[in-house]
Parts: C-alpha cells; structure tokens; sequence
C-alpha cells in the first residue's frame, strides 16, 4: 500500500521547521548510509544525534501519534527516530531498496516494515526532487506539499530525482509494524476506513459493531507483538 497522509504537521509547525532547518548545519548525507546507497546517494543531513534533530524528531513523532490516518495505515510498533535531509541543485538519491533492519539509539534492531517521508518544502519551491517509487503496480512519482507525508512498503524500489532549482527538505523514517505484511495491512486499513465511514453516517448500529470486531479478530490473528 502507497499512502498519502495529508497535513500530519500544521502551516505553523512547518514554517517552524522549515526556518530551523534553514538555519541547520548540515552534513554528508551518506552518515546512515549502507554499502550499496553510499555509491548512490547525494545529499545532505542532520547529524542524527544533534539537538535540532532529536527535537524536531520528537516534534514529528507526536504529530504521527495524532493522526488518525497514520496509525491505521501503518499500525507502528516501533518507528525509527526520523531522520532529515536537503537535497539542492544537483543532488539526488538513485534506485536503492532500504536496508531490511535498521539500529535504534538504544542498541535495538527493528525490521523496517514501511517506509516514509514526510516533506518540509512545497512541491512549487523547487524542480526535480520527485521520490518515485517502483513496485509491481507500476513507477509513482511523489511531490507533496509541506507538511504532508507518504508511505509505501520499505521492500519498494525507490529514487530521489535530481535538483534542478531550489531546495528539498524532508524528514524520513521507518516503522515496524504490529502487522508484518503489506497485504494484510492494507485489507485492515481499507476495513478500518469504512467501519468510521459507516459509523460516522449511521451511528454504531448492529452491522457496525460486527465489522468492528471482525477488524479486532484480523488484527489478532495477524499481529506480532
């Protein structure tokens, strides 16, 4: 499943970020990069451990927490401190899968289920910088306005187009989630999504309540926790 989330952070909190982020010291972007996306990969990044990215992480971490859409969508058990980067003229970020299992800060490993990147810079600010995804669906080119993030399977193919004008900041991470297969996260979200649907238009009559649990029995059945 490929997922826009739109407006995960506010106009205000992106304006907020987005002069901090202006303000940054930056570096390679290749420090969090593996063996075979440092061959690939051109852009920069935030010192993962500084204190302007532990703080905006957290700023982005209570924001997923609020959103509905999100946590439905991703059902996280575990999402990796997130990371931010800029892309400017000339750089991008060729065809690479990410790695299966990715360190947490406190020495444990996680499996990256699900795959995101939430943008920080309006698609009209700056030319190229498309994240195209590759799957079995077909190529899906992304370029989202700020403050809007997408997810899709951290299995998929996916580049960053080269900058020709201006500026691309983002932030992107990684989720583990309760439910392991993309397949099977997708049925529950799309159950999930027309349970409050239905529930919103007609109240929690009979059949709601029944969808309601057999969403609960799905996620029993396919969860590891």
């Amino acid at each position: 499943m490929m997922l826009h989330v739109p407006e995960v952070l506010s106009r205000k909190q992106v304006q907020d970020c987005r002069r901090q982020l202006q303000e940054a010291q930056w570096v390679d972007g290749n420090v969090t990069s593996g063996m075979q996306s440092a061959k690939s990969k051109f852009n920069r990044q935030l010192q993962p451990d500084s204190p302007l990215a532990l703080h905006l992480g957290q700023l982005v971490l209570n924001a997923l927490a609020c959103s509905p859409v999100f946590v439905s969508a991703a059902i996280p058990k575990c999402i990796v401190p997130p990371l931010f980067n800029s892309y400017g003229c000339g750089q991008y970020f060729d065809f690479h899968v990410d790695n299966a299992i990715r360190g947490l800060p406190s020495g444990e490993c996680i499996r990256t289920d699900v795959s995101c990147t939430l943008f920080f810079s309006d698609p009209e600010e700056y030319d190229g910088g498309e994240l195209v995804v590759s799957d079995t669906y077909g190529v899906h080119q992304v370029k989202l306005p700020a403050g809007d993030l997408i997810l899709y399977p951290a299995t998929s193919l996916h580049q960053v187009t080269q900058i020709t004008r201006g500026t691309r900041y983002a932030s992107f991470f990684w989720v583990q989630s309760m439910v392991r297969s993309d397949w099977h996260r997708t049925l529950l979200f799309d159950l999930d999504k027309n349970i409050q649907l239905l529930r919103a238009r007609l109240g929690d009559f009979s059949e709601v309540i029944a969808l309601t649990s057999h969403y609960h029995n799905l996620l029993r059945l396919w969860s590891e926790l």
